[in-house]
């Protein structure tokens, strides 16, 4: 369990107190028996993934989103992860994907994350049980720098299908940017932007390089105390275009809940695995706050949104 921090009044961050953790205990499951999807549906499994995948049952996930220990030594509170070499790495890889496989509908997608050095061994691995479509990278401004390297300051996510028939909202996850040299039309009209009060954006389609993502930090009320939490707007992006309302999306290292909290907001259906029981009941913790405040920061008006720009309803209109 993390050391308890004395927080500063705009610190949102989200922790627990131990009366929490044995009330959210409570929530979570564990698997010994082969299981019906009805069964685990929003439900966090707390268990260690290679145990609860030889009970979960076959083609019931729409969307995989995968997000494992970096290949790098870590701990994640209770549980320790040590660097291995690439190839070692990609065979520990292999050593899960085999298995969850066979959860996977035939339409069904999968997001892998990973930084640059594990993303040399990602594909080795996706490209032999699946299509590889895409790989995202994201813009992950934070950290101090390195005085003998370039700076880390991306990740990728990897993105793969089970076959060729797959969902893909290109709608769902358009951004609105602002344009800096804005064109009119022989009216003097605006040509493929919006004009506001607060500038002129451009409704555009995404690509595969996001640099208008925030990581969490202290003073957003989504922020956890987990080392390695991704951002709600990022997993936004991946549930809206790849996945449909009632949909349901699979997490099998779902750290502190980002995956199922996202899922909620978004009206799709969820199952997490994760080992650690503190991060476990954060989860349950975060999935009651969900139903009280569903916003997610960046997401407006069913639309995404640069950083340091103000949503205003009207944007959402197409071009």
């Amino acid at each position: 369990m993390p050391l308890k921090k004395i927080k500063s009044l705009r610190n949102k961050t989200i922790d627990l107190s131990p009366k929490e953790i044995i009330d959210y205990s409570s929530r979570l499951i564990s698997l010994s028996h082969n299981t019906k999807s009805k069964e685990i549906l929003n439900k966090t499994i707390n268990q260690d993934l290679f145990e609860t995948v030889n009970f979960l049952p076959d083609k019931f996930v729409d969307l995989l989103i995968v997000d494992p220990p970096y290949n790098l030594s870590k701990r994640f509170n209770s549980v320790s992860f040590r660097a291995k070499s690439i190839v070692d790495y990609a065979e520990w890889i292999n050593s899960f994907i085999v298995n969850l496989k066979k959860i996977l509908k035939p339409t069904a997608t999968i997001y892998f994350c990973g930084d640059w050095h594990t993303s040399i061994s990602i594909p080795l691995v996706l490209d032999k049980h699946f299509i590889i479509r895409n790989r995202i990278t994201w813009e992950r401004e934070k950290g101090r720098g390195a005085a003998k390297n370039w700076k880390a300051s991306s990740e990728d996510i990897w993105f793969c299908t089970v076959s060729n028939k797959y969902t893909f909202n290109s709608d769902a996850v358009k951004l609105n940017r602002k344009v800096i040299a804005p064109y009119r039309n022989k009216d003097g009209e605006p040509k493929d932007w919006n004009k506001h009060k607060n500038g002129d954006y451009r409704l555009t389609f995404p690509s595969n390089l996001w640099n208008e993502i925030s990581v969490p930090f202290w003073s957003m009320s989504e922020n956890t105390y987990h080392p390695t939490q991704k951002p709600e707007k990022l997993v936004a992006k991946l549930i809206l275009a790849s996945t449909n309302r009632g949909d349901i999306v699979f997490d099998p290292f779902l750290g502190s809940g980002t995956s199922s909290v996202t899922a909620k907001k978004l009206n799709r259906n969820f199952v997490g695995v994760e080992i650690d029981k503190y991060y476990a009941c954060l989860t349950e913790k975060r999935l009651e706050l969900a139903a009280i405040n569903n916003s997610i920061q960046g997401y407006d008006f069913g639309v995404f949104w640069e950083r340091n720009t103000t949503p205003v309803p009207s944007g959402t209109k197409k071009q």
